[in-house]
């Protein structure tokens, strides 16, 4: 457990955080002085590392921009889709030759049309752990219990023409529990039925990066990220991880 790690470092005199046996020890104040890159092993006390709590060091990263940004939680997610669930889903839009569609109203008092589309292989219906489906009207609890029986949800909304991507500050794919997002300065949404390319394929795999790279969708990736303060007696050093 990394915490409880860090913990026991603060609470030692002495810690050893990096380990070259070939090198003799550097003094932090040699090291910031330096040009990078170089190699050096320091004996040195942790004086504090951020973030405190473990899991606000996970941040979406864009490899393209090179910017960070946080991982939205899930009341954010369950907004959006509050925002899209009053529109109706376009029946014109249902039943097509690579999806197939099953609609229903919710008997709460909102009475909510939902649409599921379920995309097809060779004009046939694949088996639920090797399928793709897209969901418009649903909720952040329905698609939650979609994603332990389906392979690949994507949340969209119905336009005139095609169905879409919601707003990307929502996933744009949800997979297992993991939620994918896309860089809203670096994607260029397409519609869903660019899709349809990837069920022609002669086994559909519905990896994240090739749904990303037909959507036109830049997919941001889960980085860790902290910084640690080192001291001895010569002067203090920020060391950061970045690790995917």
């Amino acid at each position: 457990d990394l915490e409880l790690h860090l913990q026991r470092c603060q609470q030692l005199s002495v810690t050893v955080l990096t380990d070259h046996q070939d090198l003799s020890n550097t003094e932090l104040k040699t090291v910031t002085n330096s040009t990078a890159p170089q190699e050096f092993r320091i004996r040195a006390k942790l004086r504090t590392y951020k973030p405190q709590k473990l899991h606000q060091s996970v941040k979406l990263h864009c490899s393209k921009c090179n910017s960070l940004q946080e991982v939205p939680d899930g009341d954010d997610f369950d907004f959006i889709l509050h925002g899209f669930a009053n529109t109706a889903p376009n029946p014109e839009l249902h039943n097509t030759s690579w999806y197939e569609s099953v609609t229903w109203t919710t008997q709460d008092q909102k009475q909510r049309e939902i649409a599921i589309h379920f995309v097809k292989h060779d004009e046939m219906l694949q088996h639920p752990e090797d399928t793709l489906l897209m969901i418009e009207g649903g909720t952040l609890k329905e698609i939650w219990k979609l994603t332990k029986r389906f392979k690949c949800v994507i949340p969209v909304r119905s336009t005139e023409d095609d169905l879409e991507l919601l707003d990307l500050s929502a996933p744009f794919l949800l997979q297992g529990n993991v939620k994918y997002y896309g860089c809203k300065q670096c994607s260029t949404p397409k519609p869903m039925k660019n899709l349809s390319s990837i069920a022609t394929e002669q086994q559909p795999s519905w990896e994240p990066t090739e749904i990303a790279q037909v959507l036109g969708i830049e997919l941001l990736q889960y980085v860790f990220i902290m910084k640690f303060t080192l001291v001895d007696e010569t002067g203090a050093l920020n060391a950061y991880l970045f690790d995917y």
